[in-house]
Order: structure tokens, then C-alpha cells, then sequence
């Protein structure tokens, strides 16, 4: 299929998963060195969610996954690609992808998972676009699912305050509307990996009573550094997917980004010249939820209403890696 043949892909349904258990921030007070208005001033989270024992990220996956397929009008089996992003796998094999897939039923489709952190459904968006696009599947399944509570330190204050459970959903398709997702932009920076990471359990750093005693196993961050990276980098990535869409700012309706930080959330606003009501913001419920940031933020905007047919959406977020990456869509679904 040539280049001038490739299809044009939207998003058809969208769905999320919330865990039922909250955890305020009265709730971390009791067990680290904070306060309500020390965390609400520079985060703005008030609160976030916690998986059971018993929920892996597939299982909360499955369920976002199967909201999604039912605000679509697509059935499990006529999915025929499921891309799961995810920091907090199930396990490192089979992958989340797999064991969402037999939670659905959706037998025919292929499967895999991808680690881009915070920035995966942004980078699963664009890997299920081209294979609609080129013809190889007719609909895909894209998941963000984290978590992220089972991988933080409760004895530091500084990250165990910011994270959060939950996964959201989107099933993509080839409509034939006239653009529906328009443009991406999408990057990397290995070389400040070490600022917010996950050090054990992999082939470095494998599995060991020396691991464990190092709390290699908990999330490490760099908070100052991110911020200035995270900013900076989901700027540039909005400018550059609205260049290649040959869309202006003004003309952009609803800004979704990745709900890390409120204070990073107004500084991308100012620079980028969006006004402050076009931007979606869900994080005081939530806090952090990695790569179930995006799909959340944008069902919770779909199903309130804020979300019309003929909008034009921007997706932005930055994530561990350094990854970053925003898209530019026409929402063509009434």
C-alpha cells in the first residue's frame, strides 16, 4: 500500500478503570513526614486510588479495555492488535497484553506491550495508527494500565505522595473521516535515564537480598530535574504535532496532558499561549497515573461532555527515559 493509500484512523471508544480504594492526603500524613497543604501547593493532588492485593495492571486493563469496546460498538474478537503500555507489568513475560487479551476474549488479535512510561499511550497510539493505516489490522486496542502504588517508596515522602492505580482504554479505527488522528511527534533522551527510574529487577540489577536491602526495587526520581526536563519537552512536542497537522494553537479546543503536576500543567499552558479552560485536568482525584494518564483524562472528557465532534484534541505528556510525546487529533465520533 502505497503512501497516498494509507487510511486515516480515529479513535471510536474510549473507557477506564478506577480502583475503588482512596487514599487521601490526610491518609499519607499518618505515614510520612506531610500535610494536605504540603502536597495540594506543589502537586495540586488531593487524593489518588489503590488497586487491591489480588488486581494485577491486566485486570484493571480488561476492564477499562471492555468499557472501551462497548462505547465503540466492537465486539472482542474483531479487535485485531492490543498494544499495552505499562511500567507495572503483570510480570516481565508473557506480556499484560496477552493475559488482557484472554481476559476479553479478544482471540484474534496479536499482541505486545511497550515501556515508554508516562508517554506509552501516546507511543501505543501511534504504533496501532500505522498498522490501521497500512492496512494490516482494521481495529486496534490501546491500554494504559499502572500499578504504580506496589512500586513506590512509603518511607520517602517526596515520590510516595505522587502516584496512583488505574488504567484507561481507546479503541482505534479506520473510519474514512476526513483526518481523525492528524499528527504525532514523539521522543526520546537515554542519556538523563537515571533521572527517574525503576533500578531493580532487570538483568542490572537482578533480583537479590542485596537489591532489596537497597530499595532498588521502589521508584527513584530526580523531581527537580524532571520538572524542567518535562516541561521544556512537552512544549516542543506540542508545537512540532501541531506544525505536522498544519494546525494552529488557536485553533486547538481541548489540551489533555499528563496529569503529573499541576505546576507543570500551568507552566506548558503560559508558554504555549492555550488558555487555562482548554486544558483537562483530573489529577486532584488521582495523582500520577503513568501511562493510564492520557486515556482517563480523555474518557472522563468524553463521557462529561467536554469533548464534541469536530474538536480538535492535543495529547501531550513526558515520562521516564527520558520519553516524550504529543498527537493532534479531529474528534469525528458524536
Amino acid at each position: 500500500m502505497s503512501a497516498t493509500e494509507l487510511r486515516t484512523v480515529s479513535i471510536i471508544g474510549t473507557g477506564s478503570y478506577i480502583p475503588e480504594k482512596v487514599v487521601t492526603n490526610a491518609d499519607l500524613a499518618k505515614i510520612v513526614d506531610t500535610t494536605d497543604e504540603w502536597i495540594v501547593s506543589r502537586t495540586g493532588m488531593k487524593e489518588r486510588h489503590m488497586a487491591r492485593p489480588d488486581e494485577a495492571a491486566s485486570d484493571m486493563g480488561a476492564a477499562a479495555a471492555r468499557k472501551a469496546l462497548e462505547a465503540a460498538g466492537v465486539t472482542a474478537d474483531q479487535v485485531g492488535m492490543i498494544v499495552c503500555a505499562s511500567i507495572t507489568p503483570d510480570m516481565p513475560f508473557p506480556s499484560t497484553a496477552c493475559y488482557v487479551q484472554r481476559l476479553i476474549g479478544a482471540h484474534n488479535a496479536f499482541c505486545l506491550d511497550i515501556t515508554a512510561a508516562c508517554s506509552g499511550f501516546i507511543y501505543s497510539l501511534e504504533l496501532a495508527r500505522n498498522a490501521i493505516a497500512c492496512g494490516q489490522v482494521d481495529t486496534a486496542l490501546i491500554i494504559g494500565t499502572e500499578k504504580l502504588t506496589g512500586v513506590i517508596d512509603w518511607q520517602d515522602r517526596q515520590t510516595c505522595v505522587l502516584f496512583g492505580d488505574a488504567a484507561g482504554a481507546a479503541v482505534l479505527s479506520a473510519r474514512g473521516a476526513p483526518h481523525g488522528i492528524r499528527a504525532t511527534s514523539l521522543g526520546s533522551d537515554g542519556r538523563l535515564a537515571e533521572l527517574l527510574m525503576l533500578p531493580g529487577g532487570g538483568s542490572r540489577h537482578p533480583t537479590s537480598a542485596e537489591t532489596i536491602a537497597q530499595r532498588l526495587h521502589y521508584m527513584k526520581m530526580s523531581g527537580r530535574e524532571v520538572f524542567k526536563h518535562a516541561v521544556t519537552r512537552m512544549v516542543e512536542a506540542c508545537q512540532k504535532a501541531l506544525a505536522k497537522a498544519g494546525a494552529k494553537v488557536e485553533d486547538v479546543d481541548l489540551v489533555i496532558p499528563h496529569q503529573a503536576n499541576l505546576r507543570i500543567i500551568e507552566a506548558i499552558g503560559h508558554r504555549l499561549g492555550v488558555a487555562t479552560d482548554k486544558y483537562f485536568i483530573n489529577l486532584e482525584k488521582y495523582g500520577n497515573i503513568s501511562a493510564a494518564s492520557i486515556p482517563v483524562a480523555l474518557d472522563e472528557a468524553v463521557r462529561g461532555g467536554r469533548v464534541k465532534k469536530g474538536d480538535t484534541i492535543v495529547l501531550v505528556a513526558f515520562g521516564g527515559g527520558f520519553t516524550w510525546g504529543s498527537a493532534v487529533l479531529d474528534w469525528d465520533k458524536e
